[in-house]
């Protein structure tokens, strides 16, 4: 299996895996992903006796072997043994998925790993790939990363301890919730810098972009990238609709829908590469909330990016995002692989123009019928009302970016029926947003005891202007 990037139009041969792990964006700006898709829909039913027998780490090795073959067999299974045991998710299920009452919505419970939130998923295997390919190299690694919420204290526990890993993280200063700012900023340990950016989430994720784009600093302080522009993160992530899919259904071929609150495009878009691969997903239902750049896009055809002064901050915060990054990938997979037309639509037009318009393109006319992708939105109301109804009438308390999800999800099978089964993506504990879960049913949420040191910790966190001049001297003053 090799690696090309959205915007190649070299025809050179691609990457292997290893390569691009430690590489994060490629050296013309775009993302990697596989040079093909292999395919599993012959394989569901192998699949599903392997998870009976032999538990969610064993079907995530068997789809990773698909997708990594420059790292020995006994290797990787070991790999993934670590990263999804029952003693970090704490449960032998590691994800498990139940009914919400007697309609079709499920619930895939992700939020079970050491920091409460569905980036546990794949930063876990994230920190046990890295530690193992920088030994094998004699390496050491810079992790440039940013964050609105969850991917940074998911990266910063799973690289905490790592031999040769050094993590730089950047989240957008005062828009992450109480609990999120302790569990990053409450870590003393001097191979962690927390930096929060005066700015949005994605001025965050521009300065490191554009500290990746410089491949003479990138090289001389070994930088990589744990957000979900990194290719292992996604790849990860199938593994999860995969067993969701064989938990929810009993024959080979039957089909479901998965409802995804989204922001940066990166859970469903592991949901879109499982599709690709034959998994019988039919509607891919993105939720967003009042930041709906990617609602719009599903409606209209038009990608426009906000500023940061139109990036509403809103309940759902890990969602305050209007520049999706991992959106390339599925642009570049709707375009028919094509990487000239990729670049060109974010590398220029949307670089110069902030929006590109396909609308007319017989691509978008065909997006649900190819890809599944439907969307819809959600309010600070709805998800007040909806984790409020929620616990009221399944007996589930949600936090609220997944109540976003419930919500769009009622709302579709409200309109369309509920002839398939609606599996909706848990993406955090509702400890993590007390003050909207108080607001929604008068209490706070219940506080996990492996979570009740962090208010006490103190704060570990440097402020810095959103200027990506200012982080490289801050990662070179570390080095």
């Amino acid at each position: 299996m090799r690696y090309i990037s959205t915007r190649s139009t070299s025809g050179e041969p691609g990457l292997p895996f290893c390569d691009i792990l430690l590489e994060g964006l490629a050296p013309d700006g775009g993302l990697y992903l596989p040079e093909s898709y292999p395919q599993i829909g012959d394989r569901l039913g192998e699949l599903r006796e392997t998870l009976d027998r032999d538990g969610y780490a064993e079907v995530g090795f068997q789809l990773l072997s698909l997708f990594i073959d420059d790292v020995p067999a006994d290797d990787l299974r070991g790999i993934c043994q670590r990263a999804w045991s029952p003693e970090v998710f704490g449960t032998t299920e590691v994800v498990p998925v139940t009914r919400l009452g007697e309609g079709p919505l499920w619930l895939a419970h992700l939020s079970n790993g050491p920091t409460a939130a569905f980036k546990d998923m794949a930063m876990q295997l994230l920190g046990q790939l890295f530690e193992y390919e920088l030994a094998r190299r004699g390496r050491e690694l810079t992790i440039v990363g940013a964050t609105s919420g969850d991917t940074g204290s998911a990266a910063e526990y799973a690289m905490l301890g790592r031999q040769g890993v050094r993590v730089f993280m950047l989240s957008p200063k005062g828009r992450m919730s109480p609990f999120q700012q302790a569990q990053m900023f409450g870590i003393d340990d001097p191979s962690i810098v927390n930096i929060a950016v005066e700015g949005v989430f994605d001025d965050c994720q521009d300065m490191v972009k554009a500290v990746s784009n410089d491949l003479v600093f990138k090289a001389r302080h070994s930088v990589g990238a744990v957000n979900s522009i990194n290719w292992a993160r996604l790849v990860a992530q199938v593994v999860y609709y995969v067993v969701s899919w064989l938990r929810v259904t009993t024959a080979d071929d039957e089909v479901i829908d998965v409802c995804v609150p989204s922001g940066n495009f990166g859970n469903i878009c592991a949901g879109h590469i499982a599709r690709q691969m034959g998994l019988p997903i039919d509607v891919l239902l993105l939720a967003t909330n009042e930041n709906n750049v990617l609602a719009e896009f599903f409606e209209t055809g038009v990608y426009r990016v906000r500023s940061s002064a139109e990036t509403h901050e809103t309940s759902s915060p890990s969602m305050d995002i209007s520049k999706a990054s991992n959106f390339e990938r599925f642009v570049f997979d709707l375009l028919g692989r094509d990487g000239a037309r990729t670049n060109d639509l974010f590398g220029v037009q949307l670089a110069h123009e902030g929006f590109f318009d396909l609308s007319d393109t017989p691509e978008f006319a065909s997006v649900r019928e190819r890809h599944g992708f439907v969307a819809g939105s959600s309010t600070h109301a709805d998800r007040v009302a909806t984790i409020r109804r929620t616990l009221d009438e399944y007996g589930v308390l949600v936090d609220p970016h997944t109540a976003d999800g419930v919500h769009v999800a009622s709302d579709f099978v409200a309109r369309h029926g509920d002839a398939s089964p609606m599996v909706v993506l848990e993406t955090a504990l509702p400890v993590k947003f007390a003050a909207t879960i108080r607001e929604a049913i008068g209490r706070d949420p219940e506080v996990p005891p492996a979570f009740a040191h962090l208010a006490g910790l103190g704060r570990h966190v440097v402020e810095l202007e959103a200027d990506a001049q200012a982080l490289k001297q801050l990662i070179a003053e570390h080095a």
